[in-house]
Formats: structure tokens, sequence, C-alpha cells
């Protein structure tokens, strides 16, 4: 398992979510550092490598540093590659 580390603006992000929807995503975030299974693709173009999770609309943007996950913003679809 790896450990979750939320930097200030993804947490700014799930405090302004509904709470099922946050419950929801933090219980996705939390299964893939676990089992490391789930709709995850690196993003193009960004050094150094980010990683995004898809869940429903919802993007959880990452970069994985050996064995921590910090999880960047939680974002919807539409404004999550801008």
């Amino acid at each position: 398992m790896k450990d979750l580390e939320w930097s200030e603006s993804s947490l700014e992000d799930m405090a302004a979510l509904d709470k099922g929807i946050a419950r929801r995503l933090q219980r996705a975030v939390e299964r893939f550092a676990e089992t490391e299974t789930g709709n995850v693709k690196k993003l193009q173009g960004i050094d150094p490598p980010e990683y995004r999770l898809r869940i429903g609309d919802w993007r959880v943007r990452f970069a994985a540093d050996g064995g921590t996950l910090r999880i960047l913003r939680v974002l919807n679809r539409k404004d999550a590659y801008r």
C-alpha cells in the first residue's frame, strides 16, 4: 500500500464538493493506493510526470514518488486539463 499525501489544493477541492461525492472519491483514491488498479493514465507533456485517476466525471491528478501518492487536484472532467 502506498502512502497518501493530499496537497492543500486537493483538500480545498474536496471541501467544495458534495459530501457524498467527496466520500466516493476518497474511497476510490484509497482503493487505488492499496491495489494500484483503476483507470489511470500518464498525462502527456508534464515534467515531473503526473497521472490522472478517472472516477466517473471526476479526475484526480496525482504524482507518484516512490511509496507515496501526492494528490494534487480533484476536479470535474471539464476543468481538469485547463
